[in-house]
């Protein structure tokens, strides 16, 4: 028996279909490459922007195709979009076996039986099951042997107007800290060198236990033997503390790398946002980062065209771009989110000025980009070997995030090593190993 998981969305996404790998393997399926072979199909789904929307129906449209010669597959969506719309994406593709939401993937044994015995397998809760955590129990399944996702908190507590993450995900509930340091000590005995903790809003760690700050979960991750770096996303701006940056600069182990969402550079719109700071207040973040973490290697979120967005309002985005020199920036236009406060907003510009604003934009990021890397040329950084591509180059990253691809030995394959950049390109680095461990 195998199985086939779709993933879309982000790395909460991702280390959910790793955890739903793990329960399917401890079924006895085996994972499959080809969907067409498949006896189980999970499409886990995203729900941020209308386009993943739009790609799970596509998708589930050519995955109908297996039960020509295999009546008897299951084909399962879940995840954030399943969430918030289940049903409707069930009456829209009634072939389907399996809907169920991103706090039960933990009854996945059980829908699957279900569903295996011909009946339609629906579960999607309204609250937020006690018995979630369940979930951490089953093994995780990486296609990265050397790096993993640890999730740290689920859910938001924010209110930001043009985002669904609070209906589809929850609440904010962190894990414990001892829980969280097994999943780590596992992953280091299993070959993993680098720990990327997770959640909606990382940062936001502890809040609802009272007494527990991020800081501290990071100060134990970096005690465990064996952890050779540590990276951390997605944290909100205002839940970022001087304490939490002071510990990201003392921590050997902590990357110097950061992705901070600002969304919009205009105050006017981070207010209709309900993102809680100012652009004075992110920079002052901004500015504490580089002041503690001289070379930390930032990058952003940016929605283009939210309603009521005008060109000056766009031009204090520019502004921030420029002033921060961010390494990467995700930039996206506004796409209104069925339930969230904005979604009935009325659009102030037309969809060819926002696609206008959006590609200078995007234009302006690949300059500083291209620029941010040329700092690297003849330098010698470090990178964690994590696989060797079809031309039998060394693939990794820095510690602040960037790509290198290396000229070197297989044996240096899950080992910390020392390269020469030689070459710059827009969006990667190349060079040869000089030393590693």
């Amino acid at each position: 028996m195998k199985y086939y998981i779709k993933t879309f969305g982000c790395q909460m996404n991702v280390n959910d279909s790793e955890k739903m790998a793990g329960i399917l393997q401890t079924l006895g399926y085996t994972p499959t490459e080809n969907w067409e072979e498949a006896d189980v199909i999970l499409v886990n789904t995203c729900s941020v922007r209308e386009k993943p929307d739009q790609k799970v129906l596509s998708a589930l449209g050519e995955f109908k195709k297996v039960k020509k010669h295999n009546p008897n597959a299951v084909i399962g969506v879940c995840g954030c979009l399943a969430q918030r719309a289940g049903y409707e994406i069930y009456q829209k593709a009634p072939f389907i076996d399996m809907v169920f939401g991103t706090t039960n993937i933990h009854h996945l044994p059980n829908l699957l039986e279900e569903a295996k015995s011909g009946n339609k397998a629906i579960e999607i809760l309204e609250e937020i099951d006690e018995n979630e955590n369940l979930l951490d129990r089953f093994p995780t399944v990486r296609e990265n042997k050397y790096t993993a996702f640890v999730t740290v908190i689920r859910g938001c507590d924010k209110k930001c107007t043009y985002c669904i993450v609070p209906t589809t995900r929850g609440r904010e509930r962190s894990r414990r800290i001892g829980d969280i340091l097994r999943e780590v000590q596992y992953l280091v005995e299993d070959g993993v060198k680098e720990i990327h903790l997770i959640g909606q809003n990382v940062t936001a760690y502890g809040k609802d236990f009272g007494d527990v700050k991020f800081w501290e979960l990071l100060k134990a991750v970096a005690e465990v033997d064996g952890v050779e770096r540590i990276r951390f996303t997605t944290g909100h701006p205002k839940d970022l503390d001087e304490d939490t940056i002071k510990v990201m600069a003392d921590l050997p182990q902590v990357c110097e790398a950061l992705h901070l969402p600002i969304q919009a550079g205009s105050d006017r719109i981070l207010q209709a946002m309900d993102r809680g700071y100012t652009q004075k207040e992110y920079l002052q973040k901004i500015e504490l980062l580089k002041k503690y973490i001289p070379n930390i290697a930032l990058s952003t979120d940016i929605i283009v065209g939210f309603p009521g967005e005008t060109y000056e309002d766009y031009l204090e985005t520019v502004k921030v771009i420029k002033e921060v020199e961010y390494d990467q920036v995700f930039a996206f236009k506004y796409s209104p989110r069925p339930g969230t406060p904005a979604a009935d907003l009325p659009m102030t510009e037309s969809p060819e000025e926002l696609s206008k604003r959006l590609n200078d934009l995007i234009n302006l990021q690949k300059d500083i980009t291209f620029k941010k890397n040329l700092e690297y040329q003849d330098k010698i950084v470090e990178i964690l070997v994590e696989e060797i591509n079809q031309e039998n180059k060394l693939v990794g990253r820095t510690r602040t995030n960037k790509l290198v691809y290396a000229e070197g030995s297989p044996e240096y394959l899950g080992k910390l090593v020392d390269v020469k950049i030689e070459k710059v390109n827009r969006f990667s680095l190349e060079g040869s190993i000089i030393g590693g461990d």
